[in-house]
């Protein structure tokens, strides 16, 4: 699709964070430029990142040190779209989640009802996050509760977290160790699965074919809008590289080399 119509038309913007804004704690070039250019055309922007192993609000104040500011309403996780699905599918079920603190919180300020500390307890839910606390004892427990029946779900199955230092395990990593071990696969539902078109629609009111995912990832971000009824558009600035396209199975609606690209362009309009 034409770039620049692409742009014009777009009425949502769905921003990836790390390896699309910022690269770990450092804000790339052109990014604050690109959200004054939407913001001048009247355009909206959300942040959605498939990293549950921080809060909204921890996410709010990393922006906010790079001279972002934004409300509650511009930040959606991972872990925002799992508490939706287990209120809409499982309400008031026992849930065990491997997860950090942070994750936790952000759980039980929405009422989800964790058996972390009643080990002895068999939950009706497993959700597995990005747990960077990770420890044997927590993967034991989630392995054993999932054998014994409990519904296998994951907050999303990005397998590698970009970090300026490389690549760190991430969620779908963990799942594919405890799924090794059990013999079952999880539900998924961050990017690339409906569920998390679904909220951002619900809360932003936008039409599904004004809304467009931007991010470094073809399987996640991108693959999101293009088999959702939206549009994706590949950023440079972090997983995927030119050399990737050529075979991927998800083709972007438009590829740029960054968000400040994309700024440029908008400032011509």
């Amino acid at each position: 699709m034409d770039r620049r119509k692409l742009l014009k038309e777009t009425g949502l913007f769905v921003l990836d964070l790390d390896g699309t804004f910022y690269l770990d704690a450092q804000i790339l070039d052109g990014s604050l430029e690109f959200l004054r250019q939407v913001e001048r055309l009247g355009k909206r922007f959300v942040f959605f990142t498939n990293n549950s192993s921080k809060s909204p609000k921890t996410y709010i104040d990393k922006l906010a040190k790079m001279d972002c500011f934004i409300t509650r309403s511009q930040i959606i996780t991972s872990g925002d779209v799992m508490i939706r699905y287990l209120k809409r599918f499982y309400p008031d079920k026992s849930v065990y989640l491997m997860g950090t603190p942070d994750l936790e919180a952000n759980f039980l300020e929405q009422g989800i009802r964790l058996t972390q500390s009643k080990p002895e307890v068999q939950p009706d839910v497993v959700v597995i996050g990005f747990d960077m606390t990770l420890t044997y004892e927590k993967l034991t427990r989630a392995c054993t509760y999932i054998r014994n029946g409990a519904v296998y779900l994951a907050t999303h199955l990005d397998i590698n977290c970009p970090t300026g230092d490389g690549f760190i395990p991430d969620c779908g990593a963990m799942c594919a160790a405890i799924s090794l071990s059990t013999a079952k696969q999880p539900k998924f539902v961050g990017k690339p699965f409906r569920e998390t078109v679904d909220m951002v629609l619900e809360m932003t009111g936008e039409e599904r074919e004004r809304v467009t995912f931007v991010g470094d990832r073809l399987y996640t971000d991108v693959k999101t809008g293009v088999d959702n009824g939206a549009r994706g558009v590949l950023v440079l600035t972090g997983e995927t590289k030119m050399e990737d396209l050529p075979g991927s199975d998800t083709v972007p609606d438009a590829v740029f080399t960054g968000l400040k690209e994309m700024g440029e362009m908008l400032s011509e309009m």
